[in-house]
């Protein structure tokens, strides 16, 4: 079997080669950087595809992306929807693509979220362009497609360890360090996450199983056992405190929760003329997980995910062991510049 996978150094990348190489499968390997020769180096989508990469596939798997909430609708197809169509380009009839999107694709879309009506009402560039991707793979793919579509990524279920520490991560660093001095959301809002071994699975077992006669959706995701807002908080919150305490350091303080409707109207157009270039955008950050933890439903799965507060502690204390500085750091409490006394 000849398998391809995109974005192959990645967090999920990584992950799924991984896998297929525990089921004794061994991928080519993509990666817009290769560090050495088993990388195949291939920009995909600004330049051409090198020739090790013609002939048949049997399987593309596609995790390249770019994951970043701040893309433009133009630079989000850049990053995203053209890479795509390069690599389809590569694929045949009997090609069965895997396509790596995300689960807020199918959630509740909302003109007024953040940037919606740029995004025709998704919360931001990458979730148009991964919605744009599936319609293109739909309709462009002419052979078999599964498209798995995971929630926010953390560590490996039980050792929390994962390739590179982004996303929900910037999250622990925000609270440690006091630049969290609220989280915005709703306390009863669901909160979606995923170990990445888990996502690697379901590319595993979709690589190996037979291809879909017809296209077919794997959603990872908790489910009505979701996470809430309040519940991730005292997870994070008394995961670090844990770490702390057994190296003798003060416990930080649980942020409060405000709502977005009155942070938005009450408390930042207050609050926005004295904050620091650091506090702004650490709001502005910040403010991007809002609607990423306060889903008034959670997501129809496929694929459960299990016991997600022990997916959450366990991501947590990988972060603290690898980033002790952080994990241990003392925090700074926010200060409003010219603020009257």
């Amino acid at each position: 079997m000849r398998i391809l996978v995109t974005g192959a150094t990645g967090v999920v990348g990584t992950e799924i080669v991984h896998q297929l190489a525990a089921a004794g499968r061994t991928p080519t390997r993509v990666a817009r950087r290769a560090a050495d020769d088993t990388v195949v180096r291939w920009p995909i989508g600004a330049e051409p595809p090198p020739p090790q990469l013609a002939g048949h596939w049997d399987v593309i798997v596609h995790s390249a992306a770019s994951t970043r909430w701040t893309l433009s609708r133009e630079e989000a197809a850049a990053a995203n929807v053209e890479p795509l169509r390069a690599v389809l380009a590569l694929a045949d009839r009997d090609t069965h693509l895997v396509h790596l999107s995300t689960a807020y694709v199918g959630g509740v879309r909302n003109p007024e979220d953040l940037r919606g009506a740029e995004f025709e009402g998704y919360r931001n560039g990458y979730e148009w362009s991964k919605a744009r991707c599936e319609e293109v793979a739909r309709a462009d793919h002419p052979g078999p497609l599964t498209v798995v579509r995971p929630p926010l990524i953390v560590g490996r279920r039980g050792s929390g360890a994962i390739a590179r520490f982004s996303g929900p991560y910037t999250m622990l660093q925000a609270l440690v360090s006091g630049l969290a001095a609220v989280v915005v959301g709703d306390p009863g809002g669901y909160a979606e996450i995923s170990p990445v071994d888990e996502v690697g699975a379901a590319v595993a077992d979709a690589v190996l199983a037979e291809p879909p006669g017809s296209p077919h959706t794997e959603v990872i995701a908790a489910g009505r056992a979701a996470l809430t807002l309040d519940t991730l908080l005292d997870v994070i919150c008394g995961t670090l405190n844990e770490v702390r305490r057994a190296a003798g350091v003060e416990p930080i303080d649980r942020p409060r929760i405000v709502s977005g409707d009155s942070w938005n109207r009450f408390f930042l157009p207050l609050a926005d003329e004295y904050l620091s270039p650091v506090q702004g955008q650490a709001v502005k950050l910040l403010a991007m997980f809002q609607s990423y933890t306060s889903m008034t439903s959670p997501f129809e799965p496929t694929c459960t995910v299990a016991d997600p507060a022990a997916v959450m502690a366990a991501a947590v204390r990988h972060w603290a062991a690898a980033k002790p500085r952080l994990a241990l750091a003392t925090p700074q409490q926010w200060a409003l510049i010219g603020a009257p006394a």
